[in-house]
């Protein structure tokens, strides 16, 4: 080789080498990641047509079996209320959820319906963790057996899971001395907290109301809320914060299915992702045997014990959700008349939020000890005491604020006529008549 080709060679070869360093490969990965979250799921019986334990059994083991790179997750509140758990303590629920273990769990107001430890028992008999960033003792020290964000390493991409309590907890249940932290403060410092601490993918897995979802929404520190506690179901996707909203009693369900992209150009690595919503009516899904053979047994049990009839009824009365939280109800009537007539008072106030059984009964139908205490299941005290008419005025106007919510606190009346305008409340345009 003479000289002029040698120099003209290794020319060649260094300009080979600096267009390839100039053109340094970029290495791409792409993850699937299954999110399936679930809450507000209370009785063990429900599900003739779709929902209960059963089918939303059979909807986890099924997503699970299908993808290991799979996440469930608890929204909260299951406990309490339903007609097994009111002699039980929410156990069922327990051993049910037992058969497919969330990753993560997040305690609803519910939970503490039968008071902390009782809740304390039903966690130490869970084979899954229990978890939220705003639950302390009351001396702000963390509760023993209840855990803070979770991270997951999913093929190498870094998932934090931020659980997030009610903090309302406390006026609607029974924690004792536990302190509830600000929701929304709580959980978006959590969740920038763990994206500091280098989670490429930050999840809320919370209970709270759609205001609070909101703020999480906007907020952008999360890349995904999955929520309970309204007992609704919604979905939505602003470009950059997923939300699923779950159904109550698992009724429908979402599947929310990512696609991660990891790219690492030189030093420098990037993570984006797209979701895809799956919703699941679970109307279709068959239910889970090792489940059902549980609900029977349970059944069996209390058959016996509350197929008892004790009257007819002589008109429609309906309990559903929507119904005893907005307006009179003929439900609403007969249980504030019983507590009045029971009890010699002149009046009685009554909370639309304890009457469960989201159903109506039409008229002539058998009424049995299982639809009352399905009705009623909280155990709740009644309460005989000389208040003054100021007070009465108070408690009313206090029941009708948060109508625009659902709330539970909405009053169901004996003994008195009320006329609401809940435009002075700050609600609603027209006036609400309530002839109680």
């Amino acid at each position: 080789m003479t000289k002029s080709l040698k120099r003209s060679v290794l020319r060649f070869a260094g300009a080979t080498a600096v267009f390839g360093l100039s053109l340094a490969p970029v290495y791409a990965d792409t993850i699937k990641l299954t999110l399936l979250g679930v809450g507000d799921i209370y009785n063990f019986d429900t599900g003739k047509v779709r929902g209960g334990f059963t089918r939303l059994n059979a909807v986890a083991k099924a997503e699970k079996a299908k993808d290991a790179n799979f996440i469930y997750t608890f929204d909260g509140d299951m406990l309490s209320p339903s007609l097994l758990s009111g002699l039980d303590k929410g156990e069922n629920t327990i051993t049910m959820t037992n058969l497919v273990p969330f990753d993560i769990a997040v305690p609803g107001n519910h939970e503490f319906d039968f008071g902390a430890d009782n809740f304390y028992a039903k966690m130490k008999d869970s084979k899954y963790p229990w978890a939220a960033v705003n639950i302390t003792q009351a001396d702000g020290t963390p509760v023993p057996g209840i855990g803070g964000t979770m991270v997951k390493d999913i093929q190498g991409v870094k998932v934090a899971l931020v659980p997030v309590a009610e903090d309302e907890t406390p006026e609607v249940s029974s924690p004792g001395t536990l302190k509830f932290g600000d929701t929304v403060k709580s959980g978006i410092d959590a969740a920038i907290a763990a994206r500091k601490a280098g989670a490429d993918l930050v999840i809320g897995v919370v209970q709270a109301n759609h205001i609070d979802d909101l703020q999480f929404v906007k907020s952008h520190a999360f890349d995904v809320v999955l929520s309970g506690d309204d007992h609704d179901f919604a979905a939505s996707y602003d470009g950059l914060t997923a939300y699923v909203e779950t159904s109550t009693e698992a009724n429908y369900l979402t599947a929310l299915d990512l696609t991660i992209e990891v790219k690492t150009d030189k030093d420098k690595r990037t993570v984006s992702w797209s979701p895809d919503f799956r919703f699941i009516d679970t109307a279709s899904v068959t239910p889970d045997p090792e489940t059902q053979a549980l609900v029977d047994q349970f059944k069996g049990k209390l058959d016996t014990q509350l197929n008892v009839e004790i009257g007819k009824t002589s008109s429609p009365l309906d309990s559903r959700r929507n119904v005893v939280r907005a307006q009179e109800s003929a439900m609403g009537d007969l249980i504030a008349d019983a507590i009045k007539g029971a009890n010699g008072a002149d009046i009685a106030i009554t909370n639309g939020g304890g009457i469960r059984g989201d159903k109506t009964y039409d008229a002539g139908q058998t009424l049995t000890r299982k639809d009352i205490f399905t009705e009623l299941p909280f155990g709740n005290v009644t309460v005989v005491t000389q208040i003054t008419g100021q007070a009465v005025h108070d408690a009313l106007e206090n029941g009708f604020s948060q109508v625009e919510q659902g709330a539970g606190r909405f009053p169901q009346v004996s003994g008195l006529t009320v006329v609401a305008d809940l435009k002075q409340l700050g609600l609603w345009d027209e006036v609400m008549i309530a002839d109680l």
